[in-house]
């Protein structure tokens, strides 16, 4: 039976309000931009061709209404998506340096991401995607850590390939020690994962991305990839591992460039339709290549969701 959905992603869908520079009066200006990490990523693999769905919940509010338009005008199935009149739509605000980098802010206290209940889990979807991925947002708070775990168990009781991308942002989480325990709880559930250069001494103990791969594959992730900013990235499976160069680009906003890495990786994983056990370090490296071209591509334009590449773009690049 052919799966009605390739990726499924389950967390948090939110607005990035990002910096804009000032106004005419010298007030800093923000612009509304839909974003979170799932969406971002699914949103970059839609682009390439895959059949998308997101599941989790907004608020009934008009941002929340606002995520759930933009989604489907991106191709991604919202059936999963709660709209809930009890909590309001989460919210970032993204200050942006002078290099294009990041900095937050959260409105999430709670935000409408966190309240996502196992009961509010879409059964049919779970047991239909090939891929289900997950982020690390979705388990700093009940009732959302446990319906995280709940979608992850079902969906790998059906089969699926199960992706994993922590994403660390120190201001939602009590303390680091907090942080970490959490997030490495879901490595075990993890066939394929991604994390940056900066998250690796959290997520295993190892500073350098060689060693925390190797530890990674030890607690049974068939494929690692490590992202290392300009440098491009690490991955490795049981047969090694490769840095992958990345593609040169001029970045004007760097939000939603390992979403975007990710949903590149994903796309070329399942159209060299291989579980990650079966990878081969070349199969992994032609992975990256085309999540490094995909994200070169997304930081040249502002935003998350908007920003990603088409698939036609993305080849472009991989020709050059």
């Amino acid at each position: 039976m052919t799966a009605r959905f390739d990726i499924a992603a389950l967390g948090e869908l939110l607005i990035d309000f990002t910096d804009r520079g000032p106004s005419d009066a010298g007030m800093r200006l923000f612009e509304q931009n839909p974003g979170g990490a799932p969406a971002n990523m699914l949103a970059a693999a839609a682009r390439l061709g895959e059949r998308t769905a997101f599941i989790g919940k907004v608020g009934d509010d008009m941002h929340g209404r606002f995520l759930r338009d933009t989604l489907t005008a991106a191709g991604i199935d919202v059936t999963g998506l709660v709209l809930s009149p009890d909590v309001f739509t989460t919210l970032a605000f993204v200050a942006l340096d002078d290099r294009g980098e990041r900095h937050f802010s959260f409105a999430r206290k709670p935000g409408a991401d966190t309240c996502l209940r196992s009961d509010e889990l879409p059964a049919p979807l779970l047991s239909s995607a090939r891929v289900l991925h997950v982020g690390s947002l979705s388990l700093t708070d009940e009732p959302a850590r446990s319906a995280t775990f709940a979608a992850v168990e079902a969906a790998k009781r059906a089969g699926a390939v199960i992706s994993y991308d922590p994403n660390y942002r120190a201001a939602l989480w009590p303390d680091e020690a907090a942080a970490a325990a959490q997030m490495r709880s879901m490595v075990p559930y993890a066939d394929v994962m991604k994390l940056s250069d900066e998250e690796t001494l959290l997520l295993t103990g190892a500073a350098e991305p060689e060693e925390a791969a190797h530890r990674l594959l030890a607690q049974g992730v068939s494929c690692v990839a490590v992202t290392l900013g300009e440098r491009g990235a690490l991955v490795a499976v049981a047969g090694g591992m490769q840095t992958v160069p990345a593609f040169s680009s001029d970045p004007v906003d760097t939000t939603g460039a390992g979403d975007g890495f990710w949903g590149g990786f994903l796309h070329r994983m399942l159209t060299l339709d291989k579980r990650p056990a079966a990878l081969t370090v070349a199969d992994a490296a032609d992975c990256a290549s085309w999540g490094n071209a995909t994200a070169a591509l997304c930081i040249t334009r502002r935003g998350g969701i908007p920003a990603m590449p088409a698939l036609g773009d993305v080849q472009a690049l991989l020709l050059r």
